[in-house]
């Protein structure tokens, strides 16, 4: 698990039905909370599509969604 401190507060609505699928995988893995269920669905998710992390120094910039800027899993 990351030790890193967290600074950033990221507000999340969900749909009632939304709610219920993260509390099922929350007590399904034994998660102590929604936030860390919630973080451990993000990594899974951006690990399978092949984003384990960030590149030192990248900027916002160099995760566009579309344009010459747009990267994927398989660019540097």
């Amino acid at each position: 698990m990351a030790t890193d401190k967290r600074g950033e507060r990221l507000q999340l609505m969900l749909t009632p039905d939304e709610l219920t699928l993260l509390d099922d995988f929350r007590f399904r893995a034994r998660m102590p909370s929604r936030a860390s269920a919630v973080r451990e669905l993000l990594r899974r998710g951006l690990t399978a599509e092949g984003f384990d992390h960030a590149a030192f120094g990248a900027k916002s910039e160099d995760f566009a969604v579309t344009g010459e800027n747009s990267k994927g899993p398989d660019d540097s």
